[in-house]
């Protein structure tokens, strides 16, 4: 499992654009505006009916509640029903947006991504000077809700697939699979798939005051049981029909499936929106059996954590004894230092967005003789220049000629020290482009491995110049 940058840009859209509608639950008018993000931004939600428009980042960390739909919470704020629109960003692939609402709950439309999708395709898409961060699934990760028998599992695969197969246990609609090859094929396959609920549940809502904004327009109601004469006025009240009767497929009223298999593939779109708040692309195969909200945020909240962990820990997979790309003497015709100021021995992987470097430290290095006598330690400050030369053979490869010209820091940021690093030790530093190179300035996240484990990282930023 790692996680790696990709040398594909991130996008975001090219205007606003709003859709109004109202609440599945809460049944309110609500307006919402999709408007364009900066990079690594990714989809945040934005309250501009409460005070100082608080924002709530698409967080599995803020999930609160998932009994009809996934919930956000933060500070008192909070976004109900958010799966649908996070489900059209993933399934249109676009990485930075800013929801805004009026409300707490975004309009239920048709109750399926389809409209949230038509918006977005409006709006069109525009590339950030960013790369996408991708993380690709190497073995088995699984969640398993013992009370409900749901589980969501995650193999390698060579691109995001998910397949939901679930069996709601009722003759009216039994079992029932759902697949998505490819996430390019979301709009075509799964995003007019509405939701839906059965008969006995929108009788239970109904009693608890919710689904006000629910009609026979935007929710598939499957009759589980016999409709009585009292629920059958009840249901007439509630969705402003004149009259209501059940079809021979066990559909209440007139509705058509668009798909023979459409509560599956609503699940599908369910789980696409949920595992949008991991906050990082996936690429490998999600298999949910009996998949929910509460499954489906649970599964999230491991995977974020397993990311965030593994970005720190992820130990660059090289073979320290195979045939560099760039020995210490191609080093020094790129590089302009020298001993002793020479930090880097090795270079094994170049690309336009990463390098990876390692340095063999010895007892031999001038600095161990005072830091410290008796206790030999690498100087912090050495290991993040080690690793800013690392980064100065990715920018300098930029450049045709770069025996003539510099490399020089311009900032640090987020420096911290994990491990120290001794006599003996191998470092691994491995730098990524957060921005592309523009106008010789490179900005970029840097790591630095010894012994398994990360001892130190850094946002480094510097720039060439030509020597005169």
């Amino acid at each position: 499992m790692t996680v790696i940058s990709t040398e594909i840009k991130q996008k975001t859209i090219a205007k606003d654009v709003s859709l109004t509608g109202v609440g599945l639950h809460t049944g309110k008018n609500v307006t919402l505006t999709f408007k364009p993000a900066e990079a690594n931004n990714g989809y945040t939600f934005r309250r501009i009916d409460l005070e100082g428009s608080p924002i709530i980042k698409a967080d599995a960390n803020y999930v609160t509640n998932t009994q009809r739909g996934t919930c956000l919470e933060k500070n008192g704020v909070t976004i109900q029903t958010c799966e649908h629109v996070l489900a059209a960003l993933v399934g249109l692939q676009i990485d930075n947006v800013i929801i805004e609402l009026d409300a707490s709950e975004p309009p239920i439309m048709d109750g399926s991504s389809k409209f949230f999708v038509e918006a977005l395709e409006s709006a069109g898409t525009v590339e950030l000077d960013a790369f996408i961060e991708e993380y690709v699934v190497k073995e088995v990760i699984s969640y398993v809700d013992e009370e409900s028998g749901s589980e969501i599992t995650v193999i390698p695969a060579l691109s995001y697939q998910v397949t939901t197969m679930v069996d709601f246990g009722t003759k009216v609609l039994g079992t029932q699979n759902a697949t998505l090859q490819n996430i390019s094929n979301f709009k075509k396959d799964i995003s007019d798939s509405r939701t839906f609920s059965f008969l006995h549940e929108i009788e239970m809502l109904l009693e608890n005051g919710l689904i006000k904004g629910g009609d026979l327009n935007n929710a598939i109601v499957y009759v589980d049981k016999e409709l009585s004469p009292d629920t059958m006025e009840r249901l007439k009240e509630a969705f402003g029909k004149d009259d209501i009767s059940v079809k021979p497929n066990g559909i209440l009223d007139n509705l058509t499936l668009h798909h023979p298999n459409e509560a599956a593939r609503h699940k599908l779109l369910d789980v696409i929106g949920d595992l949008a708040l991991i906050g990082t692309r996936i690429r490998g195969k999600v298999i949910a059996n009996k998949p929910g909200h509460y499954v489906n945020t649970q599964f999230a909240k491991k995977m974020s954590k397993i990311i965030k962990i593994e970005k720190r820990n992820n130990v660059p997979d090289i073979d320290l004894n195979q045939e560099p790309l760039m020995d210490v003497n191609q080093i020094m015709n790129m590089l302009p230092h020298r001993q002793p100021f020479l930090l880097l021995d090795k270079v094994f992987e170049l690309s336009k967005s990463h390098v990876i470097g390692t340095k063999n430290v010895t007892m031999n290095e001038g600095f161990f003789a005072g830091h410290f006598p008796g206790a030999p330690v690498m100087p912090g400050v050495l290991i993040v220049e080690a690793m800013a030369q690392t980064g100065g053979i990715l920018v300098l490869s930029t450049v045709p000629d770069p025996e003539n010209y510099l490399t020089f820091f311009m900032k640090m940021d987020n420096v911290k020290f994990k491990q120290k690093v001794v006599p003996g030790d191998t470092l691994i530093f491995k730098c990524s482009l957060i921005t592309p190179i523009r106008r010789g300035i490179c900005h970029m996240q840097g790591y630095a491995y010894a012994n398994g484990k990360l001892c130190a990282e850094a946002e480094l930023m510097a720039q060439i110049t030509k020597v005169k």
